[in-house]
């Protein structure tokens, strides 16, 4: 019997992410792993939800997006980002920041051209410029260095006459980097110098730490028209599973092109949620100081859960993961530890080979998602506390 599967689909796994989340289910684990919180959204967002869907949202909106909400976003993204967009001809809303990659690599990318990646990177990205046929160059970050910084040079030798497009993640999943200025500076004079386009995966870029700034690339000189720019509610307002996000670019005719292939991909992101999204939009601004302190606490105090077990810790300044070195504990390979971590330990989490290039090329590291409320991380206290040296074999 020949394959019955294409080609695509056979270059890449399913997600190790999701996979960790059904053993957390199936080992009771606490769910460290994927990351959503495990409290409530603002009330006002879910009210506002509830009267979308009783006042008569309940079809089918505009393909692209909610004109109310496609206002609201262009409104937000001029004062927090210093982005000028027409929300009638820059922004497309998606199912999530997720399709939005997905539509943005499938407008701008043809087979064969090359998409640059910062490693290690979100899994999904590595099977979406996949899916849209493109080679991936890969550039290391040094999680050796507090700054998680790359080499310019090894940056420089990535780009070349077949680069179509870099993905740019800041804040920074699953590392939590942050990158700087100087750092997106070099990014850009690369995309300058080779016509490439920028597309910024910046759905955590509320939630930052120790005085750290978030900056979009698209501010920088000469990247208005070649950035893509993403985002999505999930995050900042907590409904990690209400899917509504959006990719909005300067560019009109990447603009046409995004939301022709989202058009086919998905037709539209859930309509009541669409119009709910307007509320938090509007929200204060100080909702969004609180957020980075909200968060920070929560970061603290798993560090000092990590460190106090006998975990070494990449410590993020942005997002809300924790790469933690596991050697102290274990000699197995990441996935192992992983597995025994949710089945024997009760703690389920992501192992680190997921966010690299080659998966077989396992790493001392898993990943912590911390965005949970106290007495989930006070649990995971207790259950890590049991470990010993060598627990995990």
């Amino acid at each position: 019997m020949r394959r019955m599967t294409s080609s695509r689909v056979e270059l890449f796994a399913e997600s190790v992410i999701r996979e960790m989340t059904r053993l957390a289910d199936e080992h009771e684990a606490i769910n460290m792993a994927q990351g959503f919180p495990d409290s409530d959204p603002p009330s006002e967002l879910v009210e506002a939800a509830i009267a979308a869907m009783r006042g008569g949202w309940n079809q089918y909106s505009i393909t692209w997006g909610s004109p109310r909400l496609r206002r609201a976003i262009a409104d937000k993204v001029a004062w927090s980002n210093g982005l000028a967009v027409d929300p009638e001809r820059h922004i497309t809303v998606t199912c999530g920041a997720t399709e939005a990659m997905m539509a943005t690599l499938l407008a701008v990318v043809d087979p064969g051209d090359e998409v640059v990646l910062f490693e290690p990177f979100y899994e999904n990205y590595g099977p979406d410029a996949l899916i849209a046929g493109a080679r991936l160059r890969h550039v290391r970050l040094d999680l050796t260095d507090p700054a998680m910084p790359f080499d310019p040079a090894e940056l420089r030798a990535a780009f070349g006459p077949r680069t179509r497009a870099v993905i740019v993640n800041t804040p920074h999943n699953p590392t939590g980097k942050v990158f700087t200025r100087s750092e997106l500076e070099q990014i850009a004079a690369l995309c300058l110098d080779w016509d490439v386009l920028a597309i910024t995966d910046e759905v955590y870029e509320h939630i930052l730490y120790d005085g750290a700034t978030h900056l979009s690339l698209a501010t920088l000189p000469g990247m208005a028209e070649r950035t893509v720019t993403i985002n999505s509610m999930s995050k900042t307002y907590s409904v990690t599973g209400w899917r509504v996000g959006w990719a909005l670019t300067h560019d009109a005719a990447i603009a046409d092109g995004i939301r022709r292939a989202h058009d086919f991909l998905t037709v539209g992101a859930p309509a009541p949620l669409q119009e709910a999204a307007v509320t938090a939009l509007h929200f204060p601004r100080g909702y969004y100081a609180g957020l980075g302190a909200f968060y920070q606490a929560k970061r603290d105090a798993m560090l000092e859960i990590l460190t106090g077990t006998g975990f070494r810790c990449v410590v993020p300044r942005g997002a809300y993961y924790i790469m933690a070195d596991f050697s102290g504990h274990s000699t197995a390979d990441d996935v192992t530890v992983a597995r025994r971590m949710a089945s024997q330990v009760g703690v389920a989490v992501v192992p680190g080979s997921s966010f690299v290039s080659d998966p077989s090329a396992r790493t001392p590291y898993v990943r912590f998602a911390f965005p949970k409320r106290p007495e989930t991380l006070q649990e995971v206290r207790r259950r890590l506390g049991a470990l010993a040296s060598g627990a995990l074999g």
